[in-house]
């Protein structure tokens, strides 16, 4: 079954790293990746991923504004979001595990996060 990855990061390193990360090690995925809370949102407009990768620290708008108008949305609102990022302290870490279904600091272990993203598709 074909896994359809949001990858959402201003930094289209990290976007290529787990594109080709993730395609590599389980031929199942599908990963698309965004620059920009805006560009997800309109991404969502014309396709449902089965679970998104979300930056936290982005220009414009941030990943939390982006999850809050995510789960505001009751098309989108079921969407598993994990948080992918490298803001480290404890209120992001808090905020993001209770908020989203991970949080995952950067750097990162392709395999850790390919385990930890059928763990959540999973249930």
């Amino acid at each position: 079954m074909v896994k359809k990855v949001l990858v959402v990061d201003d930094n289209p390193d990290v976007i290529f790293s787990v594109k080709s990360g993730l395609e590599t090690l389980d031929k199942n995925y599908r990963i698309k990746g965004v620059e920009s809370g805006r560009k997800c949102l309109e991404f969502l407009e014309s396709e449902i991923p089965d679970i998104i990768l979300m930056d936290i620290m982005m220009p414009e708008m941030s990943g939390w504004k982006t999850f809050d108008k995510i789960k505001e949305n009751i098309a989108w609102k079921d969407i598993p979001i994990i948080f992918l990022t490298a803001r480290t302290d404890r209120i992001a870490k808090n905020a993001g595990g209770f908020l989203g279904e991970d949080y995952i600091e950067k750097p990162f272990e392709i395999k850790n996060l390919i385990e930890r993203i059928n763990k959540i598709l999973k249930k």
